[in-house]
């Protein structure tokens, strides 16, 4: 398993010491022009990485100058070269900013020019990334440079056509000229040229997480054969991982031997499982109420929140053997930093349940793909709202260039105030998922909205926004916009606990440890453990007419047939029927989005998988879903409605082919087409359908999203 103590070769840090001095020593302050210094940047700072410099190519594949030809709508067509090009690798743009704005960057005292030249540097960038020819596709990076000043690094790894966002995070993708001689950084820009996947952190995080699920697996297997149910087990488990988080991003002290709090638990009582189980209850009570914690006789933070309260009931903590305090610390070792939270979830919910352990290896649905949703149906909306105010922006604060004293001042505010308005649109949208599982689709939503707000206080500081404001009296991006249902207990549990980790890690990354205020974590209520679809009062078991529990197969135990040898359904393996009291539709929590993965039941099979009682109560429930329609249907009937009536603006799905069948069709053949002409007199009227033309698809994910509704249902 990766382990989270890893150390560097002096050697290797301390080489190249000595040019990069000289490198910095050589452009810092230049202010020479950019047509006269980008080129010779780019070939000494190559020197610099010790990678190839950029020559001419017949493939046109690594280059200065690159020629390139954009499509426009109308057929017309423009030239245009890019400054530095790498196939496959970068984009990489050169521009030469102002002197007095190339000073305030440095940290000098702020001067009255406003240069947005980097701003429509990486918007060129990434144009020249989206006209480049399909055969070669996009690079996974764009490069804005102030040459002999800043690299900004923006990174697209899935090279969908997705959006470019600040790498790492918009806190630190800004490299100033004095970070070259940090042998992190210079690793970081070499890698652009030798293998700028490598640098793609779901990578590293993937392996990382995969490592961490199939030792809690053995985990909860061993503990499960000792008698423990699984629900207990899962809990257990998962204030123990919370723990091994929270002890890596620095929320628990350290002891002082340097392991961390729960780790040096583990191993001073490893002997002693007994006194292990009553310091662990000391431990994560002093977690829930903050203040001096006795088990590690230091002060801890108020985590609050619901994860560590309980501790009077059983199974809070459960009883260990040694091999198992050491599974904990085999878990324990991995970089909890390193965890990646749009897998994680999807992982531990399999190596948590039972009946799931087995899928553990499977395959899970890949963070691109998430992202291959949620960017169209939220982000990229998002977006082009945050391109709008940062344009309107960027116009008064050019007003403001013309002006003095306090007419210039009173600009510029108007300047931010159009930043801060969408600043509080982002802190305030609202994002469904009505079957969020263990949360991978709103984490991912979670860390894009993140990012914009990280671009919102970048831009806000390079227009005087004063460190006291940038908080903007405490409003930010929070998990209580994220609004998740799940029927599964223990997937709900851990929808919550993903997005807390990865809420915390983006945290302590870009704002640091300091910036982290008690309760560490609250119960927002966002994620609903319910039925997305149904709605009752109560539900009784089914009875016939002589008042006996009706019951049906449980649809997954199976026998052996004694003549075939093949797994047929166990007769024996019984569950009641239920009836449901004052069924009616559910309702689903207000949103501007609506994004997930409904689940996915054929038609012909929902009384077996559901019970005969809840499909039929369903369907009569739902009289506008036809009953051959799937079972995901009426997540699409309630989005598809939500969404006509103006209360939600786009909404995406994951789903089957199936979804083109006639009575899936139907669903949203009234949202998808406009009502047909009155037919002429005395002419028969013949029921046509079409398939809305706005369909994004591919082998294995379909998603569709608000604004195709609207435009297949203008006339």
């Amino acid at each position: 398993m990766p382990n989270k103590n890893t150390s560097g070769n002096p050697a290797t840090a301390d080489a190249g010491t000595d040019s990069a001095a000289a490198f910095i020593k050589r452009w810092k302050g230049v202010t020479a022009s950019e047509l006269s210094t980008s080129q010779s940047f780019v070939i000494q700072l190559c020197e610099l990485l010790g990678v190839e410099a950029p020559h001419p190519t017949p493939e046109q594949s690594y280059m200065f100058e690159r020629p390139i030809t954009f499509q426009h709508g109308d057929g017309s067509t423009s030239a245009g070269r890019v400054d530095c090009y790498k196939r496959g690798h970068f984009v990489w743009e050169s521009k030469k900013l102002k002197a007095g704005v190339t000073a305030q960057q440095a940290g000098a005292a702020p001067t009255k020019a406003f240069d947005d030249a980097l701003l429509k540097a990486r918007t060129q960038a990434e144009n020249y990334a989206r006209a480049l020819p399909a055969a070669e596709g996009r690079p996974p990076f764009v490069v804005v440079v102030d040459v002999g000043h800043v690299i900004e690094l923006y990174a697209e790894f899935t090279r969908s056509g997705a959006t470019y966002t600040p790498f790492p995070d918009p806190r630190s993708h800004r490299i100033r000229l004095e970070q070259l001689a940090d042998p992190a950084i210079q690793n970081r820009l070499r890698a652009l040229w030798t293998d700028p996947l490598s640098l793609d952190p779901s990578r590293v995080s993937a392996k990382v997480t995969r490592a961490v699920a199939a030792e809690l697996a053995d985990l909860a297997k061993s503990l499960e054969v000792a008698g423990h149910a699984p629900q207990p087990v899962a809990a257990f488990l998962t204030r123990c991982l919370f723990s091994m988080f929270a002890e890596d991003v620095g929320l628990l002290p350290a002891h002082p031997d340097g392991t961390g709090s729960f780790v040096h638990l583990l191993k001073s009582f490893r002997e002693q499982p007994a006194t292990l189980a009553q310091m662990l209850k000391v431990f994560w009570q002093g977690m829930d109420a903050g203040g001096f914690n006795a088990a590690i006789a230091q002060d801890v933070l108020r985590f609050n929140g619901k994860l560590f309260k309980g501790a009077g009931v059983d199974g809070y903590v459960l009883p260990l053997s040694t091999t198992q305090i050491d599974g904990l610390l085999r878990a324990a070792n991995a970089n909890w930093q390193e965890v990646e939270p749009a897998i994680f979830g999807t992982l531990l919910e399999r190596a948590l349940n039972p009946t799931e352990r087995h899928a553990l290896g499977a395959h899970y649905t890949p963070r691109a793909y998430v992202e291959r949703l949620v960017l169209p149906t939220v982000v990229e909306p998002l977006r082009a709202d945050w391109a709008n105010a940062q344009a309107a922006a960027v116009v008064l604060a050019r007003e403001a260039d013309e002006l003095d004293g306090k007419k210039r001042e009173a600009k510029l505010e108007e300047a931010r105030a159009e930043l801060r308005r969408f600043h509080h649109q982002l802190c305030t949208t609202r994002v469904l998922d009505p079957a969020c599982g263990s949360g991978n689709f709103l984490y991912v939503t979670l860390e894009h909205l993140k990012r914009l707000e990280g671009e919102v206080m970048n831009q806000l500081e390079a227009l005087g926004e004063t460190q006291d404001r940038l908080g903007l009296e405490g409003e930010t991006v929070t998990l209580q916009q994220l609004r998740g249902i799940e029927l599964n207990q223990r997937a709900a549990a851990l929808a919550e606990l993903v997005l807390w980790i990865g809420w915390l890690q983006w945290h302590v990354r870009t704002r640091g440890l300091a910036s982290v205020a008690e309760p560490v974590v609250h119960d927002y209520g966002n994620i609903e453990n319910r039925d997305a679809v149904l709605a009752y009062d109560r539900a009784e078991p089914a009875l016939d007419a002589s008042c006996k529990t009706i019951t049906r197969w449980d649809g997954v135990t199976f026998k052996k047939h004694p003549v075939t040898g093949e797994d047929v359904p166990d007769e024996a393996a019984q569950v009641a029927q239920w009836a449901y009291v004052n069924p009616r539709p559910a309702e689903w929590p207000a949103a501007e989005f609506i994004v997930g993965n409904p689940p996915f039941i054929g038609a012909g099979a929902m009384r077996a998988a559901l019970g005969d009682g809840y499909a039929q109560t369903l369907r009569a429930t739902w009289p506008e879903v036809p009953e051959s329609a799937d079972f995901v249907m009426y997540w699409w009937s309630r989005a598809a409605a939500l969404t006509a009536q103006g209360r939600v603006s786009r909404f995406g799905f994951i789903t089957t082919n199936s979804l083109r069948q006639t009575f899936n069709r139907r669903v949203l053949e009234s949202r998808l087409s406009p009502p047909p002409p009155p037919p002429p007199p005395g002419k028969r009227q013949f029921r046509t359908s079409r398939r809305c033309p706005s369909w994004t698809s591919s082998p294995t994910i379909r998603g569709w999203t608000a604004p195709m509704v609207q435009r297949c249902a203008s006339p």
